[in-house]
């Protein structure tokens, strides 16, 4: 856990974005909500970019 936080900081780091302010962890809950909504129903219908759409039906495959 401390490494992929570590990760996520030097990202932000270099991109210049706090990865940990207030707006960024409503994002990441928003976000963190569809995925696990896409997971639990399997809708096939979403506003997910289509890499997103492809990691979420991959990992529900293996999931099988």
């Amino acid at each position: 856990m401390a490494l992929y936080e570590h990760k996520i900081f030097v990202q932000g780091t270099l991109w210049q974005v706090n990865s940990y302010d207030q707006w960024g962890v409503e994002i990441g809950k928003q976000l963190g909500g569809q995925v696990l909504s896409l997971m639990d129903d399997n809708k096939s219908t979403h506003n997910m970019s289509a890499s997103s759409a492809k990691l979420i039906e991959l990992f529900l495959q293996s999931n099988d």
